[in-house]
């Protein structure tokens, strides 16, 4: 069921107070079991904005609705070009020292799965796998009409000789890899249709207002049950796509820990909520746990994930309002 898109959240209730205390964060990882979900918080610090909080990109920035993409062929123009744009800094992305710390738990078992609500691969390129990517990937295209899948290095490879020259100066990136350009500078871009039905091509992202495919959200669901505790990294849990995992581990009397320099919609269900920036709080938590964070890796970029029932449902996924 698709419902209009949630893009704000305003506190309406006293929410406990943000500490710097990493004891939880250390005794949770420790303890082992640790399902983690991350946010666009936590690719901030590779070059790619948050959302939301200081400087979020909501606050000059509309994200394209399923609804408009579906509507008419201006609007696709408009995303595809600006997408395009976009998507070559995605390109040149690297982990930081969050993605890799999050994959290095992970070798040392100490987590239980990771849930990102982020489209930008940097969790697979630093070392984490399986990863449940709830809202898709923009490394990935698929056809509306066929289901036709295939990589977005070949749709960007066909878009650049469909506009040979194309090269405008964006003003902004935004973490859905949209470029902010102005509508002359969009008018004359031209899209390439499905290359086996010529069809319409979608990145294979849920895009806001629609809703993530039942079949994802009840993997995810079952990490939240087989799961010690949930630690939240990087999102404000404002969309419903998050925030109900947070929701269903609180009311399982599993510890809910976040980690998020601005308050959450998941405060008041969590533990506690660590208002430190996410690479630095946790290599501290990693060092006190003994566990080593490699350096950044130069050869470390977005790439098509494999195709596994964790990292690429079905064709006919869809993005990011989080509603259900």
């Amino acid at each position: 069921m698709r419902t209009r898109p949630t893009l704000s959240w305003t506190p309406t209730e006293d929410l406990p107070p943000g500490t710097t205390d990493l004891g939880p964060v250390t005794d949770a990882l420790a303890d082992g079991g640790v399902l983690v979900l991350t946010g666009a918080g936590i690719s901030t610090e590779s070059g790619i904005p948050a959302y939301r909080g200081q400087g979020g990109s909501l606050t000059r920035h509309t994200p394209m609705t399923y609804q408009d993409f579906t509507a008419g062929a201006q609007a696709r123009r408009r995303y595809w070009a600006r997408s395009h744009l976009g998507w070559r800094t995605f390109g040149r992305a690297r982990p930081n020292a969050g993605h890799r710390a999050v994959a290095a738990f992970g070798r040392h078992g100490l987590l239980a799965g990771v849930i990102t609500q982020n489209v930008d691969g940097l969790h697979q390129a630093a070392g984490s796998d399986p990863v449940v990517e709830l809202h898709g990937s923009l490394a990935r295209v698929v056809c509306l009409s066929c289901g036709a899948a295939g990589p977005r290095g070949e749709l960007a490879r066909r878009l650049e000789e469909a506009n040979p020259g194309f090269a405008p100066v964006a003003a902004a990136m935004n973490p859905d890899g949209d470029a902010d350009l102005t509508d002359e500078q969009v008018a004359d871009f031209r899209v390439v249709p499905c290359a086996r039905c010529g069809g319409v091509l979608k990145p294979d992202v849920v895009f806001f207002g629609e809703s993530v495919p039942p079949q994802r959200v009840e993997h995810c669901r079952a990490l939240v049950d087989a799961a010690a505790s949930l630690l939240v990294l990087g999102s404000s849990l404002t969309v419903m796509s998050g925030l109900r995992f947070v929701r269903e581990a609180a009311r399982a009397g599993k510890p809910v820990l976040i980690v998020n320099q601005d308050p959450t919609r998941g405060d008041r269900h969590a533990a506690a909520r660590v208002a430190l920036p996410l690479g630095p709080a946790l290599t501290t938590v990693a060092a006190r746990l003994d566990v080593p964070v490699p350096g950044p890796d130069p050869a470390s970029r977005v790439r098509t994930p494999h195709r596994t029932p964790h990292s690429c449902p079905p064709p006919a996924g869809q993005r990011a309002d989080g509603s259900a």
